[in-house]
């Protein structure tokens, strides 16, 4: 091999410049562009050793198919002491102060990015230097700087490793030409990056009620299964400081194709259709368990004028881990001022339901709310009322019937009112009877199911049903056999005071509430009381503490409804009632588009007011807490 002036290889010029003088080159170009690799390794390595001319042997030419692997260097000094990691840390630091002193190392970036461009090479060949890196070229780049600044003891480890241990020269095909930094690595293992992140930008984001703190625990076990790309929880970061980070950083509408707008009709559509508004993919979306939470409550308001200051311990008590989807309420001899009734439900559930519909019938009220961001899956509601007692003026016995279609599911929700009296079972038994033959449910929403339906019975002609209300079903015991069952009881079994309960037998004989079931009862008596205070009647009458106040449930498949908590409500004693609370989890399916749907439709005007007393209630708490805070402040002058 003979070198030129500037220490290139002349061989490497011939074979580029006259690729035809070598046959084999010529047949196989694969070949040939491997071999020239190699030799602009070999050359590359020379350069950057510049070993003398002289100290070659002339007659040991390099054959440029054969290259041959780098020199061996010179032992280190004998003199010099020091063991192996104090060399390393000697060479690194001289590397570095060296390389940074190096203009060539002082560039911009675009001028190494220009570097590192794809460029032809002589032949026809393309080299490109960043294609071929791999990942030893920290290694590399140490053995080539101390190879440039002379020393001696600048060795790699894989040059202080014996020729047989060494790598072979074919693996680097391209040492780099300038002096790197290599770059740093850690002493240990970095610690696992938590997913939790307090980020004060974001909670301005998205303010929230202080009653509603639990959004945050809501966000991350609901919100997370609203997300359309799976993979994004895997990385997700919650911020343990703030209930809306979730909100700012993802949004629960997943991203919409045109061609998916296109095909998607909302008039229209299957059971299993992608682009159904009503089916599978979106129930899955909102619910993937396919469960909604309905909250049922029932209370005989006593016809009372006024209400109590709050409302919740009726809607919202505090043993409850999340608010429900739906919220039913059915009242009976409920207050002559219906519209203030209704105010104060929705000032109490607050901005984030809306009430999808009210239906009354005499002093029998029956109100349904919805979470705001549900309505649009619901059809048009429906209501049929019954009187049970022509006679009276106001309409105090009879029922309330709604009826409507969420997703696929149809529900119809029952309150109503039977006849009073300890001895009259098969009064309450006729109204019964009537309730189900007279309500016309449903109109014009269609049957969900129609082969099981009964033309009359309205309880066979929807999926989910809840009947509660006042029935007045006593307890056949006189007052002081009752009074002595409740002081033997021990806990909440409160079997020994159900055996005597006339519904509870009426129902195991079928001749009522077919087909319906109750849950287990862990409650008092909830009549009759002394209003005030938790004392039953104390009054000439002497009324025999009773279970009047009940709520039962059917459903056309089995385990179809799930009950979450049944119980009464203590605290409200504004009544000679106490009201019951039931919670279910009603499985759900999905439907098709072409029932007639609400369109978002609620009562705006109520929804308004709710949301202004419900500010003005607030406000009237902090001046009083200001003004509280104030008075406390005592000034004394000596």
């Amino acid at each position: 091999m003979r070198m030129t002036g500037d220490g290139e290889d002349s061989n490497l010029h011939q074979s580029c410049e006259a690729p035809n003088q070598r046959d084999s080159a010529v047949n196989d170009s694969r070949t040939l562009k491997s071999h020239l690799e190699d030799a602009k390794i070999h050359k590359d390595h020379n350069n950057a050793i510049k070993l003398p001319t002289a100290a070659r042997n002339p007659e040991d030419e390099i054959n440029l198919y054969q290259p041959q692997p780098p020199s061996l260097p010179r032992p280190s000094k004998a003199g010099k002491s020091g063991s192996v990691e104090e060399t390393i840390r000697a060479r690194r630091l001289r590397n570095s102060q060296e390389s940074l002193s190096d203009p060539a190392e002082t560039g911009s970036s675009t001028d190494s990015l220009k570097e590192d461009q794809t460029a032809p090479a002589r032949g026809g060949f393309v080299h490109s230097r960043a294609a071929i890196f791999r990942n030893d070229q920290a290694s590399t780049v140490r053995s080539l700087s101390a190879a440039v600044t002379g020393s001696q003891d600048s060795l790699s480890d894989s040059e202080r490793r014996p020729r047989s241990q060494q790598s072979d020269p074919t693996e680097h095909r391209v040492r780099s030409s300038k002096v790197r930094l290599s770059p740093l690595q850690p002493t240990g293992p970095l610690p696992a990056l938590e997913k939790s992140f307090a980020s004060t930008a974001l909670r301005a984001a998205n303010l929230i009620d202080r009653d509603s703190l639990d959004y945050r625990i809501l966000a991350r076990e609901k919100l997370q299964r609203n997300l359309s790309d799976s993979r994004l929880l895997e990385n997700m970061g919650f911020d343990s400081a703030s209930v809306n980070s979730i909100k700012s950083t993802y949004s629960v509408l997943s991203p919409i194709r045109p061609q998916d707008v296109r095909n998607r009709s909302f008039l229209e559509g299957s059971v299993l259709g992608s682009g159904a508004l009503l089916g599978a993919k979106e129930l899955d979306r909102f619910f993937p368990d396919r469960r909604v939470g309905i909250y049922v409550t029932t209370w005989n308001m006593q016809g009372e004028k006024g209400l109590p200051s709050n409302l919740d311990d009726l809607l919202l008590p505090t043993d409850s881990e999340f608010a429900q989807h739906f919220y039913i309420i059915g009242v009976q001899e409920g207050c002559p001022d219906r519209r203030e009734w209704e105010n104060r439900l929705q000032e109490t559930l607050g901005p984030y339901y809306v009430m999808l519909y009210a239906a009354s019938h005499g002093v029998l009220y029956l109100n349904v709310f919805v979470r705001r961001d549900l309505m649009w899956f619901c059809s048009e509601v429906e209501h049929s009322t019954v009187t049970t007692r022509i006679i009276s003026q106001i309409k105090t016995k009879g029922a309330v019937g709604v009826g409507f279609v969420f997703f696929g599911t149809s529900f119809l929700f029952i309150t109503s009112h039977f006849t009073s009296g300890d001895s009259k079972v098969y009064e309450r038994i006729l109204d019964y009877n009537k309730i189900i033959e007279a309500l016309e449910l449903p109109k014009g929403l269609p049957d969900t199911n129609p082969y099981r339906s009964m033309p009359s019975d309205v309880t066979t002609r929807f999926d989910q049903v809840f009947w509660f209300g006042d029935f007045n079903f006593r307890l056949g015991k006189d007052r002081a056999d009752v009074e002595s069952i409740m002081k033997q009881m021990v806990g909440d079994d409160m079997a020994p005071l159900l055996q005597h309960d006339q519904l509870s037998k009426e129902m195991k004989d079928g001749s009522l509430f077919k087909g319906f079931q109750e849950a287990p009862i862990h409650f008092l008596p909830t009549y009759k009381y002394d209003i005030g205070c938790d004392i039953y009647d104390t009054t000439s009458k002497q009324r025999t503490p009773s279970y009047t106040d009940r709520i039962l449930f059917r459903n056309r498949q089995v385990d179809d409804i799930k009950v979450i908590k049944y119980t009464s409500c203590s605290n409200i004693k504004t009544s000679d009632h106490r009201p019951v609370i039931g919670v279910f989890q009603v499985k759900l399916r999905p439907g098709r588009d072409n029932i007639p749907l609400c369109a978002g439709q609620f009562d705006r005007t109520l929804y308004l007011e709710g949301i202004r007393r419900r500010m003005t209630r607030e406000l009237k708490r902090r001046e009083a807490m200001k003004n509280k805070s104030s008075s406390s402040t005592i000034c004394s002058i000596s």
